[in-house]
């Protein structure tokens, strides 16, 4: 006996299904850079990789160690200082999307936008996806300050050596340039990968 609960599903679905089923064997890799100064800043980053991991059609592939900064872009010794890291992602996600969950992540760990450079509990920044470059004001593509921003760059290349910039080169040489005063490796700190 059939049950008559059971309605036949429509083509039109069914491809829709197939065609999303096509994009995920073809994941884009993203570079996504974390960094909190506010409240326990390992347990949030843990948490914001976690949450990222937990994100359908999101896959972390790789965390950087953890290294600790200085704020950027205001008078030293008015912050606490950051703790940042990096992960490597494979993701079926436009960037747009992506985008989205990076700031329901910050709005899960009540991150508040108050003032540029402020602090923050945790702050989830797109550095780079595929090999897009877009100026879109959205999402600029890739981070329009990568580049120059050591707290990015050294735990990036720590995960990924032989990594690009799409655009602006490989991030050894970006991370020679810049050095890397300030961003202290914190060996005693680990995030974990998810299982």
């Amino acid at each position: 006996m059939s049950d008559p609960t059971v309605q036949p599903v429509p083509t039109a679905v069914v491809e829709q299904v197939d065609a999303a089923d096509i994009t995920l064997s073809n994941p884009k890799r993203a570079v996504i850079a974390l960094g909190s100064n506010v409240g326990n800043r390992l347990e949030t980053i843990q948490g914001a990789v976690d949450l990222l991991e937990d994100t359908p059609g999101i896959r972390v592939k790789a965390v950087s160690p953890v290294y600790e900064t200085e704020p950027w872009g205001v008078e030293p010794g008015t912050q606490p200082s950051y703790f940042n890291a990096v992960v490597l992602v494979k993701t079926t996600l436009p960037p747009g999307s992506l985008l989205e969950r990076g700031q329901a992540i910050e709005e899960a760990f009540d991150r508040v936008r108050e003032e540029r450079w402020g602090p923050r509990t945790i702050d989830v920044d797109i550095v780079a996806y595929a090999d897009v470059v877009s100026d879109d004001p959205f999402l600029t593509l890739p981070h329009p300050r990568a580049h120059e921003r050591a707290f990015v760059l050294a735990p990036w290349h720590d995960v990924d050596p032989e990594a690009q910039l799409p655009g602006l080169g490989g991030i050894a040489e970006l991370l020679a340039g810049v050095g890397r005063t300030g961003v202290v490796p914190r060996v005693d700190l680990e995030l974990r990968l998810p299982e």
